[in-house]
């Protein structure tokens, strides 16, 4: 084929994306997705076509184009590696695998083969912290990779092989204890009728009688969002669930979306009816493309069985319908308003607040988000009532709550509990031994020494949005851990704001400083007092971007004063060795031989 018919055969194939999601300039992600999925990359021609077709301008496609990880300028290569480097990741022997990678490839990380057939790229947590090394090739997932597995899936791929033909380790669900909400007990259907049978009105007061609690960590009622939305006059009003787990240690969504996913779509049509919104949306983070069949056709089912679409769950007047919205690849999409400017094609940049959401959300209509794991609890409590629910757990925090934990111990997984557990319970519950330190509620939340393992998780004392991590005494808890969610969070930033974008990398600079034996008791003090700096953030997401290493000098201080130097003011870190050795290794010379 020559290079016009190439030409040719490229712009039919943009259009016929572009027209596939209806030339709507707020359906630019999934455009962009669409593209660089058949493409491996968006060129700038794919820029202008879709620019001139949805009629936005070129920057503001660039400036989304920019954003997200999975979004790429440049060829990625036939077969696209994005090999998981979280904390638990490289615990599990995560630079094994990427010197495999990089051995068999013929290229390093954060570049292509030559033949332009394989890209090998570093990712954040890819929801597979379980069953870690784990890997995303073209969509597909790899997980517990070995050196082994990968010689013989990069042979495989040299040879042409379909991505569905590669050899490797699938996705496994890991529901080690079941509980309440886990536990299947009634048909959607059912669960349905008993909640479309009562007035919205009911429907909120019962989830308020319930005294549930938004899951994604903050702990807002629910059933006070719902009100407020609508309360709020408009023309249309939308349900989003927010399934962009990003930060690394969660994955309770993954397993929820493909082991419960009709409980969560019941919660959702729930939601939906409380509010008086038509749409609901899915928002799904780009690393969970994978389940896009599975997710579609448990729609389609719902759809014919007559619980979604027009008179949905059969009751007259109540039309509502759910679609799926694919991210590229951003943690601060998991920011509620970061999220719905992403839905509407844009950089995922949180909005300034007030209004809130349940004001003006999408597209600048009162919107309700809620997480998985809250829109499930809303189905099996309008299944089984409040006064049920309202008996699980304790009087502040009442329910139960879905962890993912992940680390260093036996059984890795997914276990739901009754708030009030301690995490020592958890500990004996997945066998972990000889523990140094838990991560609670991701790098954002907590990282706890054994005096503090007697403590509950609930709102009134150890609050977490469902993620634990366990690390054991073999581990350098600041170099293995701390370094990597420092620099997690310097790459995820959205960079908005000043203290998010700029401070983390001092923070990391003091760390590093520290690490290499060059820090003072000032730097400690210094990276304390920056803390109310962090609080000025827009989001939340960027108020906690210092929390690996505020939390680890509270509860771990012995650790960094075993790296110091001492109190003096001043500790040269230049090193005159290292630098004579670098400039012989430049020069070709040997230290010490005259310049000969």
């Amino acid at each position: 084929m020559n290079n016009l018919k190439i030409r040719q055969t490229e712009s039919a194939a943009i259009a016929a994306i572009i027209a596939s999601h209806n030339k709507d300039s707020t359906g630019l992600m999934d455009i962009l997705i669409d593209v660089q999925e058949r493409f491996r990359f968006v060129s700038k021609k794919a820029v202008n076509i879709i620019a001139e077709a949805i009629s936005i301008p070129i920057s503001e496609i660039e400036q989304t184009l920019s954003f997200y990880h999975f979004l790429s300028r440049t060829p990625t290569g036939r077969y696209t590696v994005y090999l998981n480097n979280s904390a638990v990741a490289g615990m599990m022997g995560r630079d094994k695998i990427a010197r495999a990678f990089e051995k068999e490839a013929g290229c390093k990380f954060g570049t292509v083969s030559e033949d332009g057939n394989i890209g090998l790229f570093n990712t954040p947590c890819i929801g597979m912290n379980d069953q870690e090394p784990s890997a995303i090739i073209n969509q597909r997932v790899f997980t517990r990779l070995s050196g082994e597995q990968v010689i013989k899936i990069v042979r495989a791929m040299k040879n042409g092989a379909a991505i569905d033909d590669l050899p490797g380790s699938g996705v496994q669900s890991n529901i080690i204890r079941p509980g309440p909400i886990l536990t299947i007990e009634a048909p959607t259907a059912e669960i349905l009728e008993k909640s479309v049978c009562r007035g919205p009105d009911d429907v909120i007061a019962e989830v308020r009688a319930a005294n549930l609690r938004g899951r994604g960590g903050a702990g807002f009622l629910t059933a006070m969002k719902w009100q407020l939305c609508r309360a709020v006059e408009a023309e249309r009003r939308y349900i989003f669930c927010n399934a962009d787990e990003g930060e690394p240690g969660t994955f309770k969504d993954r397993v929820i979306l493909t082991e419960r996913s009709e409980l969560l779509f019941a919660g959702m049509v729930i939601a939906g009816y409380a509010i008086g919104a038509a749409e609901g949306v899915l928002y799904l983070r780009y690393e969970y493309k994978y389940m896009t069949e599975h997710l579609e056709n448990v729609l389609r089912q719902m759809r014919e069985a007559g619980l979604l679409g027009r008179a949905a769950a059969s009751k007259k007047g109540f039309d509502f319908d759910i679609r799926l919205q694919f991210g590229g690849g951003s943690y601060v999409c998991g920011e509620e308003s970061a999220l719905l400017e992403s839905a509407e094609g844009k950089r995922g940049e949180p909005r300034d607040r007030p209004p809130f959401p349940v004001e003006k959300g999408y597209l600048q209509q009162p919107t309700v988000v809620n997480n998985v794991e809250t829109l499930c609890a809303v189905a099996k409590i309008m299944l089984k009532g409040a006064d049920w629910y309202r008996a699980l757990g304790t009087a502040q925090s009442t329910g139960t709550k879905l962890l993912s934990v992940s680390g260093d111990c036996g059984r890795p997984g997914i276990y739901e509990i009754e708030w009030g557990f301690t995490v020592n319970d958890i500990l004996r519950l997945v066998d972990a031994k000889d523990v140094q330190a838990v991560q609670v509620s991701g790098p954002s939340g907590t990282c706890i020494a054994p005096k503090e393992f007697n403590r509950r998780l609930a709102y009134e004392d150890l609050a977490t949005g469902g993620s634990m991590i366990v690390i054991d005494n073999r581990r350098d808890l600041l170099k293995d851990v701390v370094l990597n969610f420092t620099d997690f969070f310097i790459s995820e930033s959205c960079g908005s704001c000043v203290p998010c974008r700029a401070m983390t990398i001092q923070y990391k600079k003091k760390l590093e400083k520290i690490l290499r034996g060059n820090g003072i008791g000032a730097d400690i003090d210094q990276m304390l007092s920056w803390e109310k700096v962090m609080r000025v953030n827009r989001c939340g997401l960027g108020q906690t971007a210092a929390n690996p290493i505020l939390s680890t000098i509270r509860n771990f201080s012995k650790l960094y004063n075993s790296r110091l130097r001492g109190d003096i003011e001043f500790v040269s870190e230049f090193d005159l060795s290292a630098a004579v050795r670098e400039s012989c290794q430049v020069s070709n010379r040997v230290p010490g031989s005259g310049g000969k």
